[in-house]
């Protein structure tokens, strides 16, 4: 089907123009009805007003996530369209020189950052610094779980085996068959006695040393807004926001490419949850043993837009290549791939 406004090629089903956000007709019309291509068809891009200062915006194919050049302001592709958004702020480049970054990441990678002194056999390839748009959600995380209490199954195995070497004694040691090897104590005794604790007896493992734990967490999960990024994305990072100032695309470099965003605030709204869900986990299984059963809710709320300063260093390495991405505004290596 093609959009009933600007003409662009659209999925069957779509509901609204990937391009200029018009809702379409519920169903799509025959190819004898189907409008002549236009300038949007033959690779011209559809424009669309900044709801800020009226100038025009010209999203690329995919683009969901769009900054007015002139005023800074900003709007996204939603369910029902286009929609400004609300808060809109960035991060300022706190290290803006390449000699400094790079002398920032040979100590990095010197300290154990991949190996130590990694950097002496690695060749700098390619280094750039550009503004990467991030949603960042606010979610707030309850994990419960049931796990083992291990002070307590502590003192049910020191029992136990205290219980055990007084019977052992009286039986086996100085009991009937003593001299003869034992008797019942060196034999069905400890049988009996290691069969209740080891087969679910009451004595060791019991229901009693389980006990219900509830981890509650809060976050400002930043999630990249662009899918070509999404191997570079933070796991468990969080930028520094008391330092975020409105979005103002004056007070950046010109040599500083500001790219735009094709991932909408609701698919990264799904993403911080997926995101959060792993880090509760590893928060459980790092302060408990034995997990039985664990579950996490998470509620999120609006979030934000953040254009934050990267740096993203190419390495190569006998061959193979490593990309460190370091956050220009705190300094901090936010990830180190190795591909």
């Amino acid at each position: 089907m093609y959009c009933i406004k600007c003409g662009s090629q659209l999925p069957d089903d779509a509901s609204f123009c990937a391009k200029c956000g018009t809702k379409q007709q519920s169903q799509a019309p025959q190819p004898s009805q189907s409008p002549q291509p236009t300038a949007a068809q033959s690779g011209a891009v559809k424009e669309i007003k900044c709801p800020s200062c009226g100038a025009p915006i010209a999203p690329k194919f995919g683009e969901m996530v769009i900054t007015c050049e002139y005023c800074g302001a900003s709007v996204t592709l939603e369910n029902t369209g286009w929609k400004n958004i609300e808060r809109h702020t960035m991060l300022s480049i706190t290290i803006s020189d390449k000699d400094a970054v790079t002398a920032s990441l040979r100590k990095m990678m010197d300290k154990g950052l991949l190996h130590r002194h990694l950097q002496e056999s690695s060749t700098l390839e390619e280094i750039s610094l550009s503004m990467i748009p991030y949603w960042v959600i606010p979610v707030t995380a309850r994990t419960n779980l049931v796990a083992v209490d291990v002070a307590a199954e502590v003192g049910s195995i020191a029992t136990t085996a205290a219980l055990f070497g007084v019977m052992g004694g009286a039986m086996g040691g100085g009991g009937f068959g003593s001299r003869r090897g034992g008797g019942f104590g060196g034999g069905m005794m400890d049988g009996m006695l290691m069969g209740s604790m080891l087969g679910g007896g009451g004595m060791m493992g019991s229901a009693n040393t389980k006990k219900a734990y509830t981890i509650d967490s809060n976050y400002n999960c930043p999630v990249i807004a662009l899918k070509a990024l999404t191997m570079y994305q933070p796991h468990g990072y969080e930028f520094a926001l008391d330092g975020r100032v409105d979005f103002d695309p004056k007070k950046i470099p010109k040599s500083v490419k500001i790219l735009n965003g094709d991932v909408n605030e609701d698919s990264a709204k799904n993403q911080a949850k997926t995101i959060v869900d792993q880090i509760q986990s590893e928060k459980a299984h790092s302060q408990y043993h034995m997990i039985q059963q664990i579950q996490t809710q998470e509620d999120v709320a609006s979030g934000e837009l953040l254009h934050v300063p990267i740096w993203f260093a190419k390495y190569d390495h006998k061959g193979k290549k490593i990309i460190l991405v370091v956050d220009a505004n705190s300094g901090v290596a936010i990830n180190s791939i190795g591909l």
